[in-house]
């Protein structure tokens, strides 16, 4: 049995969690926030049998999409700087983990 971490950008979960859902996995989504943006993620975890884990994979880049935005000139990076002018960065996609699980329980 493997753990499926999946941290994607809140304008993509409904899409991510709809569609595993619809193809039998069962989702939990927590609300987070990333560090260099501050911008809302959801990090869902999925309990899968180990030959689902591909397809689950594969649903969450689906759906899952890489986009660019234009950061305004006075967000700080919190070390101290702020940019002096826009600065276009990429955004969306997903950051997928995989864990063994030793136990899983039901109760």
């Amino acid at each position: 049995m493997k753990l499926i971490i999946a941290i994607v950008s809140n304008d993509d979960s409904s899409a991510v969690s709809a569609s595993l859902t619809e193809h039998g996995f069962m989702v939990t989504r927590l609300s987070t926030t990333g560090g260099f943006l501050r911008a809302g993620n959801t990090t869902m975890l999925i309990g899968t049998e180990d030959e689902k884990v591909e397809q689950a994979i594969e649903l969450i880049k689906e759906e899952s999409k890489k986009r660019t935005e234009i950061i305004p000139a006075t967000t700080s990076f919190d070390i101290g700087q702020y940019a002096a002018y826009p600065v276009e960065v990429h955004v969306g996609g997903a950051t997928i983990f995989v864990l063994e699980v030793d136990q899983f329980i039901k109760a």
